[in-house]
């Protein structure tokens, strides 16, 4: 019997679980298995001048700008709350935490979502330059983070051809009690 027919006999239920057996059947392998030893995956996005990345396990989506509603009695830097799929989240300008700027926002911005403790919270950059593979060979020991607002969430630096990237701790960012202190 043809798999079309023999799909057709299933429930919807049956249907579905059906789905997840053979996809599971067909994993490649554990994400340990996958990955190159010594290569460290990131998203790169760019803040104002500044080129980051942030490790791939730290951000939960990329997102188009939201629209938002604001929030009355929070800091200029939290833009206010968009409804991303029935679920609220604060969305926050990054560069106008970090530096006191604000983002313009353009079709190039983006949202990054990230997971922190009671939710998730979307950052406002000025564009997602795409994923990084950074090896150890990249790493630059020699150039050390001078400007304060960036140090205490920036944990190495790397060069890549020609561009300086700072490798973002968003986790550092979501702990960071200036940051947890949105309202006024």
């Amino acid at each position: 019997m043809s798999e079309a027919m023999n799909n057709a006999a299933f429930t919807p239920f049956e249907q579905l679980a059906d789905y997840e057996r053979r996809s599971l059947a067909h994993v490649a392998g554990e994400p340990e298995q996958i990955e190159n030893p010594g290569q460290w995956r990131g998203i790169c996005f760019r803040v104002g001048k500044h080129l980051f990345a942030s490790s791939i396990a730290e951000i939960s989506e990329l997102l188009v700008a939201q629209p938002l509603t604001h929030v009355p009695g929070t800091r200029e830097w939290m833009l206010g709350i968009a409804n991303v799929r029935g679920n609220l989240v604060p969305v926050i300008d990054l560069a106008r935490f970090l530096f006191d700027q604000r983002t313009q926002v353009t079709d190039r911005s983006r949202l990054l979502l990230v997971r922190q403790h009671g939710g998730n919270v979307a950052l406002l950059v000025d564009e997602i330059v795409g994923q990084r593979s950074i090896g150890d060979e990249h790493r630059d020991e020699s150039y050390v983070e001078e400007d304060e607002r960036i140090a205490r969430f920036v944990s190495d630096n790397a060069t890549v051809g020609e561009q300086r990237i700072g490798m973002f701790s968003m986790n550092r960012l979501t702990r960071a009690p200036d940051f947890l202190q949105a309202a006024l």
